[in-house]
C-alpha cells in the first residue's frame, strides 16, 4: 500500500536514497531541504521538492498543515561531530531547535508516524561493543548530544500526544545506489570512504588518518559500516510497527572495520594506491562503534544485502567515477531530467 511522505533533508546523502526507496515502490514524496549541503539533482522524477529552512516555523507549519501525510522522515541536521565540538551550542541550538519545532507542527497537523535519522554517536565511547538497543545516552559530543535530545522529544511527543516515532541509530553510512542514480556529495567533504576514494582516484593529495594510538588492532578507530541502500530498506521497514507503537533500532552489519581497512578495501576494489598521512586524533572520535542490530533483524527480518566492506566501497566507487565532480557533473542534464517539480511554498 503507498503512502505519501515528507521527507526533510530529502536532497542529502541518506535523504535522497530513502526517497528514492519511496518512489520506487510508488509513494508520493515531497521533499524539504535548504540545498545548504544538499543537492537539486539528488531529487529524483516523481518528488516534489520545497526549498526551504526548518527554522522558518511559518513555512515549517504550512508544509506540515498540507496533508494528509503517512508519515514524516526527518534527515536535516548539522552532522559533523569535529565541528559539533568547535561550536557545539550552534549544533544543539540548530539540531534541537528544528527537530523540536518540526515534531510539535506534526502534532498539531495529525501526522501519524515520525522516522527520525539518529546516530550512534549518542552512545559515546563507554560502552561494550557491539552497542544494542539498551544502551543508555553517553555522547562524547555535542552532535550524539542533539540526537539524544531528539529521542527523548519523540518519547514525550508519543507518550503525551500519541505521536508513533522510529529513531533509526547509523553507525557509519557508506556505499552509493546500485542503481548508480545517487552517490556522496559533500561540500566539504566528511566522511571516510568517499575522502579515501578521491585519494585513490588522484582528486586529493592523501587521506589524512586522525589516530595511530587507539586500543584498537591496527591503532585506528573502528565503525561499522552500512550501506545506505540497506539503510533505505529499514527505514521503510520501520512504518508497518509505527501503526502500533515507538520503536527504537540499530542499523549495521554487527561487524567493525577500521580507518586503514577501509583505506585497504578502496585499494583492493580501484587497484589503486591511496597516499595517506597520520595524524592527532580528533576530539569526539570514540575508538569502536559496532552496532548490536539483532532487534530489528528479529522483529522486522531487516538483514543488510551488502555486508561485505569491498562491496560497499566498489558501489561508492562506481558513482564516483561516474560523477567525478559529484552533482555538478552534468548538471543541466540532471536538472531537466530528475526534478519532477521545484516549487516554493508562499506564507501570507
Amino acid at each position: 500500500m503507498t503512502g505519501r511522505y515528507l521527507v526533510t533533508g530529502g536532497a542529502g546523502f541518506v535523504g535522497s536514497h530513502i526517497v528514492a526507496a519511496l518512489l520506487d515502490r510508488g509513494d508520493d514524496v515531497v521533499v524539504f531541504d535548504h540545498l545548504s549541503t544538499g543537492h537539486r539533482e539528488a531529487v529524483l522524477q516523481g518528488a516534489r521538492l520545497i526549498i526551504g529552512d526548518l527554522d522558518d516555523e511559518r513555512l515549517v507549519d504550512y508544509v506540515v498543515a498540507d496533508g494528509p501525510w503517512d508519515g514524516v522522515f526527518h534527515f536535516a541536521a548539522l552532522s559533523i561531530v569535529g565541528d559539533s565540538m568547535r561550536d557545539p551550542f550552534r549544533y544543539i541550538a540548530e539540531n534541537v531547535g528544528t527537530g523540536v519545532r518540526l515534531i510539535a507542527a506534526c502534532v498539531r497537523h495529525k501526522v501519524p508516524k515520525f522516522v527520525l535519522s539518529s546516530t550512534a554517536a549518542l552512545f559515546g565511547s563507554s560502552r561494550s561493543t557491539p552497542i544494542d538497543e539498551t544502551a543508555n545516552y553517553d555522547p562524547d559530543s555535542p552532535y550524539g548530544e542533539s540526537k539524544a535530545m531528539l529521542e527523548r522529544a519523540l518519547h514525550w511527543a508519543d507518550r503525551v500526544h500519541g505521536l508513533r516515532s522510529a529513531s533509526l541509530r547509523y553507525f557509519n553510512a557508506a556505499g552509493a545506489d546500485p542503481a548508480g542514480r545517487l552517490g556522496e556529495d559533500h561540500a566539504p567533504e566528511s566522511h571516510l570512504m568517499p575522502l579515501v576514494i578521491d585519494a585513490a582516484l588522484g582528486r586529493r593529495a592523501e587521506i589524512a588518518v586522525f589516530g595511530d594510538d587507539y586500543p584498537t588492532p591496527d591503532g585506528t578507530c573502528v565503525r561499522d559500516y552500512v550501506h545506505v541502500a540497506d539503510l533505505a530498506d529499514a527505514h521503510l521497514r520501520v512504518l508497518a510497527p509505527l501503526a502500533t507503537n515507538s520503536v527504537r533500532y540499530n542499523l549495521g552489519t554487527g561487524r567493525g572495520h577500521s580507518v586503514l581497512e577501509v583505506i585497504q578495501a578502496v585499494e583492493r576494489v580501484s587497484g589503486r594506491r591511496v597516499p595517506m598521512r597520520r595524524a592527532p586524533r580528533r576530539a569526539g572520535d570514540p575508538a569502536v562503534l559496532i552496532a548490536g542490530a539483532d532487534r530489528i533483524r528479529r522483529d522486522l527480518g531487516w538483514q543488510p544485502r551488502y555486508a561485505d566492506l569491498d562491496a560497499i566501497a566498489a558501489t561508492a566507487l562506481q558513482w564516483r567515477q561516474a560523477h567525478p565532480d559529484g552533482y555538478r557533473t552534468g548538471h543541466r542534464r540532471l536538472h531537466q531530467g530528475t526534478i519532477a517539480e521545484l516549487f516554493h511554498a508562499v506564507t501570507d
